[in-house]
Order: C-alpha cells, then structure tokens, then sequence
C-alpha cells in the first residue's frame, strides 16, 4: 500500500512538466525566446539549435532533482505519532559518485558543443563574395564597402527625435548586404572598445582599437534587422545604433550605384582614427 502512495507522489510532479511542457509549442516557446526567425543566416540555426538543446537538458535535470525533493519530503515526512530522529546514514557511495559523474558530463557535453558551434561560426570560409570594412566610432559606424570601393559614413547618435517620427529610421547608418551571398564583414574601431550586434544575427562581436576582427557569414533572408552596440562606450552608447538590410541582388546593385552617383567612392580611411598611437601600431590596423 505505503509503494502505492510513493508511486503516486513520485508520478504527479513529472505529469505536471510534461503538461507545462507540451503546452509551450509556439514558435518563440521553440527558439527559446531567441529574438529573430528561422534561417537569417547560415549560422542562426545552428546557434537556436545549441541555446534550446542546452534548456531542455537543464530543465530535464531540474526536474529530476525537484522531484526527487518533494518526493522525498513527501514520503519521509514525519508522521503522526512518531518520535524520535530517523535512521542515520553516514554516505551513500554510488549517489555520491552518480553526483559528481553527472554534472562532469554535463558541464563537459556543453563545452564541448558550444566549442563546436563557435569554431564554425569563425571558421574563415574563404573566397567571400563581398568584402566589407565596418568601423566603430562614437557614437555612429562608418561602412566601407570594400569590394565594391563605395562608403557610408554614419552621423553621429541624435539624442531628440520627435514621437512617432520615422526619420529615426531614415537617419541611422544602415549596411546593405545582398542576400545569399558570402560576407566577410572586418570590423574596425576608430576609438574606443564598441561592439557591432545585429540582434537577430545572434551574434556579436567586438571592436578592440588597434585590432581587427572578422565575421563571416551568409545572409539568407531579405530584410530589416536592427544593429546596435553592444560595449559600454559612453555618454551616448545607448543611441550607437545602426540598421542591416538584407536585399535581392538587384536592390544592393542600385545602392552601390546610388553611392557612386552620389560621390562617396573610395573608402574611409584611418586617417579619422583617434587614436593615431596605440602600442604596436605605425598608423595602419593590426590584423588580427
């Protein structure tokens, strides 16, 4: 009879996650609340893949452990009539080591794919099909489209913009990149440390002066995504942003063009740089 019960309380908090589980089936429950959509680059999924394998795992785990809790606070509970202290183990040598293999394997199976899923995502896959040299500074981005020897530069944050105005679109320094084409992105800072983030990229990376940075990936889906930095850089770090569109080959096409018609052919260069001394440079970025 007293198994009976034990079963039964051992039962009702496992149904209970696997209710509450099976109940969160929307898409934003299936990428983890990760901000974006499926296949924005080559590398998102494989990222969303990594971030959602990692919670069900965790969250198997704490249920385990909850359970066993209460079941054990259920099933040894003191009860009526009873006096006295319970039986007293000293250890218990198989749990013990059951508790120090575990976490090992766990803590070692997520390094061991994060390190995975990261060594792709640098990976230089060589032969880009674009070039383009993005350039922090305060508190805008510059954008050489290296490749096609045009450039942006962005204005600096603009810290009043009237409610509901959609000139803070059209103003912020906005990267064009042509859809299902093969990115090198060399990430520059004119200043101070920066982070260049496009949020549903998943990815960020850091702008370090004097050092450059690279990321590589490809763009599979048109459209606006929003960018900012992500490294504290100042009074006005939280305006630093900037916009990517993703566009048909066509659209990135005529926005080179529009650039070249409009006079800013060449590249900006480090001649804007601040910092015109750091340690181990002459003048020129160090590769890196």
């Amino acid at each position: 009879m007293r198994s009976n019960r034990r079963l039964r309380w051992a039962v009702i908090p496992v149904a209970v996650a696997t209710t509450i589980g099976l109940a969160g089936c929307s898409p934003q429950e299936l990428r983890g609340y990760l901000p974006g959509t499926a296949g924005i680059t080559n590398h998102t999924d494989s990222i969303v893949g990594l971030w959602t394998t990692s919670w069900i795992v965790l969250l198997a785990v704490g249920i385990i452990t909850w359970g066993l809790i209460l079941w054990a606070a259920v099933v040894y509970r003191r009860r009526k009539g009873q006096t006295g202290l319970p039986v007293q183990m000293r250890y218990n040598l198989p749990i013990e080591i059951f508790y120090t293999i575990v976490p090992l394997i766990l803590v070692l199976g997520f390094f061991a794919f994060t390190a995975r899923d990261q060594a792709a995502i640098e990976a230089d896959p060589g032969n880009p099909d674009y070039n383009i040299e993005v350039i922090g500074k305060r508190w805008a981005w510059d954008f050489n489209y290296t490749t096609d020897n045009v450039y942006s530069a962005g204005i600096q944050a603009q810290e009043r913009i009237k409610d509901g105005d959609d000139t803070i679109s059209q103003s912020l320094p906005t990267l064009y990149l042509p859809v299902g084409k093969k990115i090198d992105i060399k990430i520059e800072s004119r200043d101070v440390a920066h982070s260049f983030w496009v949020v549903d990229f998943l990815y960020k990376k850091d702008m370090i002066p004097g050092k450059t940075n690279h990321m590589y990936f490809i763009p599979e889906k048109i459209g606006t995504y929003a960018g900012k930095c992500a490294e504290l850089c100042g009074e006005y770090h939280s305006l630093m942003l900037f916009q990517v569109k993703v566009v048909s080959q066509a659209d990135y096409d005529a926005y080179i063009a529009s650039q070249k018609a409009a006079g800013f052919e060449g590249q900006l260069g480090l001649e804007y740089n601040v910092n015109q001394n750091l340690p181990g440079t002459t003048g020129e970025t160090e590769e890196g």
